[in-house]
């Protein structure tokens, strides 16, 4: 096998060279006009935007500071420029059923000049039905009327007295009624006179009477028909007195709004309305017997406390939604995506213990305000909240909006509220959110993949080009002078790439996490100021990163100094059988860090177990668990192809208390597995991560970054002596970006970083020892490595062999004494 070669500086670190660039600060660079990095995400906006039907909304998913908001908003603004603006919405009394609120839809900035005409309308009605109804024209017709219908029933049984007189009657009144009697030398008769006549001369009498007391009872039983006639003569007089009085103010109103239908539609119902009450809208309003004792028992007149709406408060106007200096369809972004935020709501007034609501009590929700455009809403603020999500589910599949308190939308109160007419919906909702967020609504949601079609994906690299490193410093620049920050030159640009191309984890790559940057950005600004810099440095951006870390690394240095101190123990020089230094990454938050961990592995004979001692413990995850599986059928398959694999292994991570997963210490484990069953020492100044096959070849890990620089820092801490250095696959090669400290001990031969493909690889440098492939025998040749193995295991499968066969002999010895 040959000589695995070391990594030198070039291949650990990408430089971008600020020679390159053809500006000198950022002063120089023009804005941004589009996006970088993002063509998928862009095309999807732009598909749902463009095609505007049903169930084409928009989940814009990908990883936090990928610029979904800002992007997303700017394309949708754009499309939103060139559409009409949406009509604004008001709410007004319904005169038939003042329950269900009346919507009317205007052009963009008439309701407000609506709303302002209304108002005035009601005070002008007021003013002139009173002067109307105080007319001298008016109260003489009134008069007329009154009189006319007070004389009616008097003439009536004035008549009727004439008549009983010239027949011997009188009429007499009493406050019980009226009644006839007969009469004598022009006295009433009394009982005694009445009983003295002729019996014949009684019944003529009493017949008499009769007929007379029939046809006053007749003319009694006609007075509520006149006094309907009378009050009908009266209204009809206030209608045409009405009529006069608020001609001229509707007429004005109607020319103005001609053209929009629903507020003459409304006019017509106001104008109906104030005619049928015309008296009561002059008259001042009595609070009534329960608002009039609720004041007295709170020491208050009923006139104090919040005002009352007075009837003319009917012909207010309560616009919901005003789209006056609008220009294009709205964008609308709901931050607070509750149910009530998100349809609407009404709010009620309490007056003397008593809740009461109406038409100018209804707020709008986010979908009104962007109803005719784009409503953008974070997925998880809209999941996590109470029923907004089936409310937002609702509205886009009925295409309609209708405001309903939460407790009556399920079923939990029975009170009479309002039901205001719905709003026909047309709207295309964006959520953003996580990639994991967008892929469970999918799986548990049925509803959701009809209703979101389009998926904008938001991609967290992209490629380091030169078209993209433009682009890329283009929009850095353009965020500096956003936030008013300092110019930055060549050489802090150069470094903010690297930055970038470091959290991205590839040297071919920059992260579309654009926030992450921008935080450098504005603190690389911080540092500048307080140094008195005119311009922003390499050295300040450098600062502001090194800051970033110096305030989430607490737990880094408590790892290393534990380990520095001897409490973990970790060994960074000579070499020892069974024993190897693996690698791991901690995260928390946003920071992650490498830590070397001690693997240890014990042989003995068995039954071809490999025992992962995390797995037993519940320690190790599934992962970790694949792994060492894989390990035990290399084991197999490389060195035991033709006698049964006849040992027992135990590994395990050493002061290991926590969680362990993953399959990246796979080859150390195997490296350290091999070494306790040669009886080989292996290095343990050099760490080792990487994963393996069946096949024996090493597979890329994740963090190899970190790893490194963890194990640097503690071979730092004990003293660099120039043999020290880390094993990593040679796939994770591109994905190296490493600390300057790093590279330049790398680079001054006190460090070293070695790329490995295969199994052999990688034991041959830990061990000093020749590998060999099998020769044309199929043997190992002698004095390799792999040839001490199987001849380890063979051993172990001949000694197993030997035990079963004295084991069995024993058996049929003592069967004659059974």
């Amino acid at each position: 096998m040959g000589t695995v070669r070391e990594l030198g500086p070039a291949a650990l670190y990408r430089t971008y060279d600020p020679a390159e660039f053809d500006f000198e600060t950022t002063k120089e660079l023009e804005d941004l006009a589009g996006t970088v990095g993002q063509p998928r995400a862009v095309a999807a906006v732009e598909f749902a935007a463009g095609i505007a039907r049903d169930g084409y909304n928009i989940f814009a998913l990908g990883a936090t500071g990928t610029g979904k908001h800002s992007l997303v908003r700017h394309y949708l603004e754009r499309h939103a420029a060139m559409r009409p603006v949406p009509p604004d919405l008001c709410y007004v009394h319904n005169f038939d059923d003042p329950s269900e609120p009346h919507l009317l839809e205007l052009p963009a900035g008439k309701g407000a000049d609506y709303r302002r005409d209304m108002t005035t309308l009601a005070e002008r009605l007021h003013n002139g039905l009173t002067i109307a109804f105080e007319s001298e024209e008016y109260q003489t017709r009134h008069q007329v009327i009154e009189e006319e219908f007070k004389e009616r029933p008097r003439e009536e049984l004035s008549d009727i007295e004439q008549r009983a007189k010239a027949e011997g009657l009188v009429l007499l009144r009493s406050p019980v009624g009226m009644a006839f009697a007969p009469m004598r030398d022009g006295e009433v008769m009394s009982g005694d006179e009445f009983r003295s006549l002729p019996e014949e001369e009684q019944k003529a009498i009493e017949a008499k009477v009769e007929a007379f007391q029939e046809e006053a009872q007749q003319a009694l039983r006609q007075m509520p028909s006149w006094e309907r006639e009378r009050q009908e003569r009266v209204h009809q007089l206030e209608r045409e007195v009405t009529e006069n009085a608020i001609s001229n103010l509707l007429d004005e109103l109607r020319k103005k709004y001609h053209d929009v239908p629903d507020v003459l539609d409304h006019l017509n119902a106001v104008r109906a309305d104030v005619v049928e009450q015309a008296r009561e809208l002059v008259e001042p309003e009595t609070p009534s017997p329960a608002a009039a004792m609720g004041a007295a028992a709170m020491g208050m007149e009923p006139s104090q406390g919040r005002p009352r709406r007075g009837p003319l408060s009917r012909y207010h106007v309560n616009l919901v939604v005003d789209n006056r200096g609008v220009s294009g369809a709205p964008v609308v972004y709901e931050d607070n995506p509750t149910y009530d935020n998100l349809v609407g709501r009404i709010e009620h007034s309490a007056q003397f213990g008593a809740l009461t609501t109406d038409f100018s009590h209804i707020k709008a929700g986010a979908l009104h305000r962007a109803n005719g455009g784009y409503l953008m809403i974070d997925a998880h603020k809209l999941l996590r909240t109470p029923y907004a999500w089936d409310a937002l589910k609702r509205a886009l599949q009925a295409r309609r909006l209708r405001i309903e308190p939460l407790g009556q939308s399920l079923s939990l109160l029975n009170t009479v509220s309002l039901q205001p007419e719905p709003l026909e919906l047309q709207v295309q909702v964006v959520l953003l959110g996580e990639p994991t967020l967008y892929y469970l609504l999918c799986a548990h949601d049925p509803d959701f993949e009809e209703l979101f079609k389009v998926a904008s994906d938001f991609a967290e690299l992209m490629d380091a080009t030169k078209d993209n490193i433009e682009a890329y410093l283009r929009l850095l620049a353009m965020l500096a002078r956003n936030d008013e920050l300092r110019p930055f030159d060549r050489s802090a640009m150069a470094r903010l790439l690297e930055h970038s191309t470091r959290l991205a984890g590839d040297r071919d790559k920059l992260t579309a996490r654009v926030g992450m940057v921008h935080d450098v950005l504005r603190e690389a600004d911080y540092w500048a100021r307080n140094v008195g810099a005119a311009v922003v440095g390499a050295a300040h951006v450098q600062q502001a990163i090194d800051a970033q870390i110096h305030r989430a690394d607490r737990m880094r240095e408590r790892v290393h100094e534990q380990i520095e101190r001897g409490t973990v123990m970790i060994d960074v020089a000579g070499a020892k059988i069974g024993q190897i230094n693996g690698l791991a990454v901690i995260s928390l938050g946003n920071f992650s860090f490498g830590r070397p961990n001690r693997l240890t592995a014990r042989v003995r004979m068995g039954s071809g177990n490999v025992v992962d001692i995390e797995r037993e413990v519940e320690l190790g995850g599934p992962l970790h668990s694949k792994g060492v599986l894989i390990l035990a059928s290399y084991l197999g398959a490389h060195y035991s192809p033709d006698f049964p694999l006849s040992l027992s292994a135990s590994l395990v991570f050493e002061q290991s208390y926590s969680g362990v997963d993953g399959d990246s210490a796979s080859a150390a484990e195997l490296f350290a597995l091999l070494s306790a069953i040669a009886e080989v020492p292996i290095r343990q100044d050099v760490a080792v991560t990487g994963s393996v096959n069946q096949h024996g070849e090493i597979q890329a890990i994740g963090g190899v970054n970190e790893k490194i620089e963890g194990f640097f820092d503690v071979c730092r801490a004990r003293g660099l002596s120039g043999e020290q250095g880390v094993m990593i696959p040679a796939a994770n090669v591109r994905h190296l970006m490493l600390r300057g400290d790093v590279v330049d001990a790398v680079a001054s031969g006190r460090f070293h970083v070695y790329p490995i493909a295969s199994v052999n690889e990688g034991i041959q440098l830990l061990t000093g020892m020749e590998t060999a492939l099998r020769d044309a025998s199929g043997q190992y040749p002698e004095g390799s490595l792999n040839h001490l193995v199987e001849q380890r295991l063979r051993k172990y499968a001949e000694q197993k062999r030997a035990f079963s066969s004295d084991g069995k002999a024993g058996n049929e010895a003592e069967e004659p004494n059974d």
